[in-house]
């Protein structure tokens, strides 16, 4: 069995039922070991507008990482995800951010996610429930990271209005 740590997000719709019935479908071929707080995050990257919902996940699957992503992007897809702009809205975008301690570079797939070590939305909820868990291209905890990222954007657990 894998180790996969997924990043869960998006801010168009529902947010809070998506990120619940991406969890549900993530676990009809998927183990779920731990999921992080939900947290609120400002929009990151400049092409989306209206804050996200943001969610990290430990699964455990046997599924190889290719497959994985696939499975994931039909996800996506079912939880009506359309491919603009990049960086752009999303109902759900869900990202791979580790397989195992693997480093995976194809066309397709890069591992660990390239982007994670700049997002405080990632790193946050990454800390939280990988706290000790180090990159393996870097050789730095999730929150070794988390402590020294750049990234100033707010990302706050999120609290239910009312």
């Amino acid at each position: 069995m894998h180790q996969v740590v997924l990043g869960l997000g998006g801010n168009r719709g529902d947010k809070l039922a998506l990120l619940n019935k991406a969890m549900q479908l993530l676990a009809q071929k998927m183990d779920l070991e731990k999921a992080s707080s939900i947290y609120h995050t400002a929009a990151w990257g400049g092409n989306s507008h209206g804050a996200y919902l943001n969610q990290v996940l430990v699964l455990r699957t046997s599924m190889k990482a290719e497959e994985c992503l696939n499975f994931i992007q039909q996800i996506e897809n079912q939880l009506g995800r359309k491919r603009g702009v990049k960086w752009g809205d999303r109902t759900m975008d869900i990202d791979i951010l580790y397989f195992d301690n693997e480093i995976i570079n194809t066309e397709r797939l890069k591992v660990p996610h390239p982007h994670l070590t700049s997002r405080n939305f990632v790193l946050v909820p990454l800390a939280e429930v990988l706290p000790e868990f180090i990159h393996p291209q870097f050789g730095k905890s999730s929150l070794e990271l988390m402590q020294k990222c750049e990234d100033k954007l707010k990302v706050k657990v999120w609290q239910k209005e009312g």
